[in-house]
């Protein structure tokens, strides 16, 4: 049997480090979890319970294919009282978490081979997903002048190669955690509009900001496609639920897509996710952890020679610059968890074409974690 061509996609590596690092754990070894963007925090509190109580009293079988009607009304308000934008309900659909949107956004918007304008350094299921659908991926090229985000020209000098169908941005990003504000987020979004690529906007760190909170596209304009997912800010990656906000006139398209792809989204994580949009205190408390957690290290990274890092606006990650240590990040980040215990992700995970001087380091464990980490990062840099 032969694998096709669109299985053959390169590795997420920074599940391959989490997988070796927990099997460190395994034999007693102690990692510090600095590898993948997962909240040591449980789901919240009223979202266990909810979870529960349905358990108990509910069958819990098929819901709508496009999410719990009460689901979606939730989200439909959050973006009014955080946005102050009213998207119908019917506009929402609850995914398989943003991963799930991601499939039924590239599936349900691009025809085979066309060109999708993705920034780099970015998350890599994006240039993966749109191999694995026969889709091209055009790189933007972003760097500190840009605050590693895509701007227009970025935009305009895909378009050169061939046309292209789409633009995907995430603010705040990962791996890097800078931001776009309303006016750089208003240029990309007007220059998708001139050019006539769909606006794809991953949003899934929203909530997790330590500034002015991160505008959506939505803010913007209706004739794009937003994702976010219950995965980041309230903690709940094992959960699988996210959703994605598409144009009116495209509600239907994608409610049918999603019924033969995926059925349903799972029913008990729509329980739980409804409760958890009712926990903001202690989500508030959680965001007050990562914000401890990054003034940490950026005080202690520059300690251990790590002294070039991205802006991070959101997010929980530092996106370092390793070029005077090492051309060969996989290779660093094997010999650091080897070495010192400390387990990062590669930065060619997340730029295959200039990562090799770079490494993600998550701070969403512990803040003592977070100290035991950047104490034995300076010990095994410096000696």
């Amino acid at each position: 049997m032969k694998i096709s061509s669109r299985g053959a996609v390169a590795p997420f590596i920074a599940m391959e480090v989490m997988a070796e690092a927990r099997a460190r754990d395994a034999t007693g070894a102690q990692v510090i979890h600095m590898e993948v963007g997962q909240p040591a925090t449980p789901a919240p509190r009223r979202a266990i319970e909810a979870a529960e109580r349905a358990l108990r009293a509910d069958p819990l079988g098929y819901t709508e294919a496009t999410g719990l009607p009460a689901l979606r009304e939730a989200i439909s308000a959050r973006y009014r009282v955080r946005h102050g934008v009213e998207v119908a309900p019917e506009r929402i659909v609850v995914t398989p978490g943003a991963s799930g949107a991601f499939l039924l956004a590239f599936s349900g918007l691009f025809e085979a081979g066309a060109r999708v304008a993705v920034a780099d350094p970015g998350y890599p299921a994006y240039r993966n997903i749109l191999r694995a659908l026969d889709l091209k991926v055009a790189r933007m090229e972003a760097g500190p002048e840009t605050r590693f985000q895509p701007d227009p020209q970025m935009v305009a000098n895909a378009g050169r190669l061939g046309p292209v169908a789409g633009v995907l941005a995430a603010s705040p990003a990962n791996p890097t955690g800078s931001m776009l504000d309303r006016d750089a987020l208003t240029d990309l979004v007007e220059e998708c509009q001139r050019v006539g690529a769909v606006f794809v906007s991953d949003e899934i760190y929203h909530g997790i900001e330590y500034g002015p909170p991160a505008p959506s596209a939505l803010e913007i304009s209706n004739d794009l496609i937003v994702v976010n997912s219950f995965s980041k800010y309230f903690s709940m990656t094992g959960w699988r639920v996210g959703w994605m906000v598409v144009p009116p006139e495209h509600a239907q398209a994608f409610e049918r897509l999603a019924q033969n792809l995926f059925i349903c989204p799972p029913h008990v994580s729509q329980v739980a996710a409804l409760a958890a949009l009712d926990a903001e205190e202690e989500l508030q408390a959680n965001l007050a952890v990562y914000a401890a957690n990054r003034a940490l290290l950026m005080e202690e990274m520059p300690k251990a020679g790590l002294d070039r890092i991205a802006p991070c606006d959101g997010a929980f990650y530092l996106w370092a610059d390793l070029s005077a240590l090492t051309d060969d990040s996989e290779a660093f980040c094997a010999r650091m968890l080897a070495e010192a215990g400390v387990a990062a992700a590669p930065g060619v995970d997340f730029d295959p074409v200039r990562g090799a001087g770079w490494a993600r380091f998550s701070f969403a464990g512990s803040t003592a974690d977070m100290r035991e980490g950047a104490r034995r990062l300076k010990s095994w840099l410096k000696g």
